[in-house]
């Protein structure tokens, strides 16, 4: 049975999605057939935020215990999606 997700897919800073890349975009050649069936616009707020790194810390923490499976896989398409048209850019310069 395949399973159906809803990921938004929203453009998040470069810092986060760079820690959260794949190591190399031959991780996106391994990976099976993901159809998109169907897609929603949301509105959504970026803010660019400053803070101690204990903060930080417990910001993580609270995250990990509310994140949901979808929750991990729109950051790992968004991420894999971003290296992927990262690496086309470079093969085109």
């Amino acid at each position: 049975m395949k399973k159906k997700t809803t990921t938004p897919l929203t453009r998040s800073s470069d810092e986060a999605n760079a820690s959260l890349a794949p190591a190399s975009t031959a991780a996106l050649n391994e990976l099976p057939v993901i159809k998109i069936v169907s897609t929603e616009d949301e509105v959504f707020t970026k803010m660019n935020l400053e803070m101690e790194d204990e903060t930080h810390d417990m910001l993580v923490k609270w995250g990990k215990k509310v994140a949901t499976d979808e929750d991990y896989i729109g950051i790992a398409i968004r991420a894999g999606l971003e290296e992927y048209v990262d690496a086309l850019d470079n093969k085109q310069k």
